[in-house]
């Protein structure tokens, strides 16, 4: 078969590759439809593969050294990354340490790939694959997470002259996490679009068939809520200034021209509370995760002041930071506390104390010895790893620790 695959060029063996594919899987055929598919001759240019989470790049160089199961493979890798949104729901990872963030990805749908379709030898991954069973079951942060851990065990080692660890596998393909971020709101909502419906029209082509769908169809199915943008939405909803402009007042730069134009207004966020559970049940990696992202929305709002609770049974810690003191508050915070869960010692706190902020934010686990307690101000609970709970008060998003 590979003398055979030799004598087409290399944009005819991708288009073999896709038929194939289609025709062994149906179910996928939507996704392979999103965007487009190029050979790109340069390869300098794509010295492997590439994809931005909606387009696909096939450097024909690479291709030519692919047997047809491998090549098969990696057009199944590139569009699997589209089917999870791993360039839009990763790009914070990508911040941190874009090569691990790529490798987790990798490391996650390579096992999916070869769970479906390396049975009778129909795809092989190309050497320099990431794959490792002890992955098995992961999601992309669990793993990046690990690999994380273990990168900063193995540069203390090497800094202590220990020299173990060996060459770990980089995959084959890269992602183009810049032209990500390049697509605007339209062109991001069009792809979530997209898939949505392509996944969709998978599943129902599966339920047709009986066969030939992909198992991985159905998990795609279930309703999936980043938890970073409801974070966003309810502070920029509850919380975010207003800038506006008037012509009651006119802007002074420009009435000595003789040209009169409407001066801005800001009226700027106060204080906003973050009311964190210290009860035992929230990480370190969690807790840096969480804050890392309010501090993200903080910049973007710019409130007066961050006032950061740490409690059980009562507020244990409380911490203000300052405009001009956003940028230290994941380095500076000291969470403190231990004991039991009883959320309603912070609306009491604050009362007590005479805080009355535009907005209050609650990370727990949920599991609270009495109620959800009563609140004068809009409250978000960010509740992890707990899906059964249900707050009586305020606007509630679920987080499992994997996502952080």
């Amino acid at each position: 078969m590979l003398s055979i695959g030799k004598q087409l060029n290399p944009e005819q063996r991708l288009a073999k590759a896709v038929v194939s594919i289609m025709g062994k899987a149906p179910a996928l055929s939507a996704v392979l439809m999103v965007g487009t598919r190029v050979v790109e001759h340069d390869n300098a240019k794509v010295p492997t593969a590439c994809t931005n989470g909606r387009d696909e790049w096939y450097g024909a160089g690479f291709a030519d050294t692919l047997n047809d199961p491998e090549l098969r493979f990696l057009v199944l890798h590139e569009n699997y990354h589209k089917l999870y949104r791993h360039l839009t729901t990763w790009q914070h990872l990508n911040k941190i340490d874009p090569d691990l963030a790529n490798r987790a990805m990798d490391y996650v749908i390579n096992i999916k790939i070869m769970d479906e379709y390396s049975q009778d030898g129909w795809v092989k991954m190309p050497e320099g694959g990431c794959f490792d069973e002890k992955y098995r079951g992961w999601d992309t942060a669990q793993v990046f997470w690990d690999l994380h851990d273990n990168k900063s065990q193995d540069e203390d080692e090497r800094g202590a002259g220990d020299g173990k660890g060996g060459e770990q596998p980089q995959g084959f393909d890269s992602h183009d996490w810049e032209g990500a971020t390049e697509m605007d709101a339209d062109e991001i909502r069009e792809l979530a679009r997209d898939i949505d419906e392509a996944v969709r029209q998978g599943a129902l082509i599966a339920g047709k068939m009986g066969s030939g769908g992909d198992r991985n169809l159905e998990e795609l199915m279930q309703p999936q809520i980043d938890w970073r943008e409801t974070l966003r939405e309810f502070v920029h909803t509850t919380c975010a200034g207003s800038d506006f402009s008037t012509w009651k007042r006119p802007n002074r730069r420009y009435i000595g021209a003789g040209i009169y134009m409407p001066s801005g207004i800001s009226e700027q966020v106060d204080e906003l509370v973050v009311a964190i559970d210290t009860s035992g049940s929230i990480g370190n990696v969690a807790l840096s995760a969480f804050l890392t992202e309010v501090k993200s929305v903080c910049d973007t709002v710019k409130p007066n002041k961050v006032r950061v609770l740490y409690w059980d049974t009562k507020v244990c810690r409380d911490e203000a930071y300052d405009i001009h003191e956003l940028d230290d508050l994941v380095e500076s915070t000291k969470p403190a506390g231990g004991g039991g869960t009883c959320v309603e010692c912070v609306p009491e706190y604050m009362q007590e104390h005479g805080i009355k902020p535009q907005a209050c934010i609650v990370l727990t686990d949920g599991d609270l010895y009495r109620g959800w307690g009563t609140w004068n101000t809009p409250v978000l609970w960010c509740i992890l790893d707990n899906d059964s709970k249900k707050p009586d008060v305020g606007t509630t998003v679920h987080i499992k620790s994997r996502e952080m």
